[in-house]
């Protein structure tokens, strides 16, 4: 595989200007730019890590593949959150150090390169155009992949990046928008890479959002309804960054066709890309731990139902996302950069919706304590 450059407007030091001014607010800065977790991780993560930090998978060299209890423990979330049986369907699964490395190493892993086609939307999360770049292929946007006239007749489309929950818009692919890209991704014999990393995040239906209410999950490429009742041509990602705030701990999987997994994992040991020994058993526990889960969604949801109260208040045409973390809403200016210069005198920092391939938006993340919640949210409300 090899590393071609790449182009990404995804900077963050483009806005450290209004990073500096917000931190001059009184009180200090209110950063909602950043999907990064900031709350405890569980017990049964933590115990689970501390236990294993001197067994023999934390000595040792640990699998490339899992080990046998972080195999079952993933077969069985499957099945039991996703509503998917891998051994049915054909899938095999590999953890990855993070998302972000196998979604950046996905199309050099598949052995993609010039004269290739990626198919991905045209808001969506940074990495998977850089990752295609680095392949040598070509980054084709499109504005809704379900809408799969606008890619399929294209030549040389070898993959098709989908995510759902999306990051940054929240948008839910129903089961036969996902039904629809597999069938037509299989007609060409392209590849479908499913990013689901925002799964258990489904805000589509608020009565499921409480003390007692089970955990939803949005649609899974790998359902039988979706895909058959066979997984080729199909990957799944998914992490435990976000369900269970383990995003230091670069916790993710792979999951699908099971001769596209063999094929990577191979890659995958040759050249050390192994979740450590200790953080296998860590997954094990977050896998396993569902009340955590569910703990932390009904935060987010409490969060999420908060911030777009107080930027609606203030003149955004915000609503809440169908599912994930973050609020998409349209520059009040009609710019994002000027509208981060006006909420940077408030001490509040968005993500310019530039970074995600829309410049007339900004991101607003929930990922912040409470007590800057309730900053931002004054700050907001007495600017109305």
């Amino acid at each position: 595989m090899g590393f071609h450059s790449f182009r990404s407007p995804y900077d963050w030091s483009r806005i450290d200007p209004y990073r500096r001014r917000a931190e001059q607010c009184p009180g200090g800065l209110v950063d909602l730019s950043v999907g990064s977790p900031v709350d405890p991780v569980p017990r049964s993560v933590k115990e689970a890590l501390a236990a294993a930090a001197d067994d023999g998978q934390a000595r040792g060299y640990p699998k490339t593949t899992g080990d046998g209890l972080l195999r079952q423990a993933a077969t069985d979330w499957f099945r039991r959150r996703r509503g998917v049986d891998p051994d049915a369907i054909g899938a095999d699964l590999v953890p990855t150090v993070g998302s972000k490395e196998a979604v950046a190493l996905m199309a050099s892993l598949l052995h993609l390169g010039p004269g290739d086609r990626v198919v991905q939307p045209r808001v969506s999360y940074p990495t998977y155009a850089i990752g295609t770049q680095l392949a040598g292929a070509q980054v084709t946007t499109v504005d809704d992949p379900a809408d799969t006239d606008s890619w399929m007749n294209l030549p040389g489309v070898r993959a098709i990046w989908i995510n759902s929950p999306g990051n940054p818009s929240g948008r839910i692919i129903d089961r036969a928008g996902l039904a629809k890209i597999v069938r037509a991704a299989r007609s060409i014999g392209a590849t479908v890479l499913s990013d689901e990393c925002y799964a258990l995040l489904d805000w589509s239906e608020p009565d499921r959002v409480g003390r007692n209410a089970q955990i939803p999950a949005s649609p899974c490429i790998l359902e039988s309804e979706v895909c058959g009742g066979d997984a080729s041509g199909i990957l799944c990602l998914y992490s435990m960054s976000k369900q269970s705030n383990m995003a230091g701990y670069r916790a993710a999987l792979v999951a699908g066709d099971a001769q596209l997994v063999k094929a990577m994992t191979a890659y995958r040991k040759q050249v050390g890309l192994i979740v450590p020994g200790p953080v296998q058993r860590a997954m094990r526990a977050a896998l396993e731990d569902g009340e955590a889960v569910r703990v932390q969604r009904n935060i987010y949801a409490r969060r999420l139902h908060a911030l777009d109260e107080a930027l609606s208040s203030y003149g955004y045409d915000a609503v809440m996302p169908q599912g994930g973390l973050y609020i998409w809403a349209p520059a009040r200016s009609g710019d994002c950069w000027a509208d981060m210069a006006d909420l940077s005198r408030l001490g509040i920092l968005a993500s310019p919706g530039e970074f995600y391939g829309d410049g007339h938006y900004l991101r607003f993340s929930s990922t912040i304590t409470d007590e800057q919640l309730e900053l931002a949210l004054g700050r907001l409300q007495s600017a109305a």
